[in-house]
């Protein structure tokens, strides 16, 4: 049975979409971007600091149904330049010491906001 996940230390839906989803075995989020939990967009910031604010939000998600970033299965990595994959990739980096997720990560078009950066996640709950 499928339950919606709302936080307030993610940023609220702006949308027709849930912060994430489960079926009590599987999280799924909903793409982040680096919008803080106050509402503050920082798509001025370098990439880095975007970065640091979208798995932040990834990972309150997934705190608020019960799982942790050790948790992810897969994540999904949009990028507005994929000049800018290898700073996102070392920030990234930090948030799995070992035994990191499947990953797959994308230029596109453009991201809502103006963002530089968009991940979702996908992760087990048991």
């Amino acid at each position: 049975m499928k339950r919606i996940i709302s936080t307030d230390d993610a940023p609220a839906a702006v949308g027709a979409y849930s912060q994430g989803t489960t079926d009590d075995s599987v999280v799924f989020t909903a793409g982040q971007i680096p919008l803080t939990p106050d509402g503050d967009l920082l798509d001025d910031e370098p990439i880095e600091v975007q970065t640091e604010q979208v798995l932040e939000n990834v990972a309150a998600v997934l705190e608020e149904a019960g799982a942790s970033m050790d948790d992810v299965l897969k994540m999904t990595v949009l990028l507005d330049d994929i000049d800018d994959f290898e700073a996102m990739n070392e920030v990234y980096g930090t948030y799995f010491d070992e035994e990191p997720p499947a990953r797959s990560a994308f230029e596109v078009g453009s991201l809502p906001k103006g963002a530089g950066v968009e991940i979702e996640a996908i992760a087990s709950l048991e």
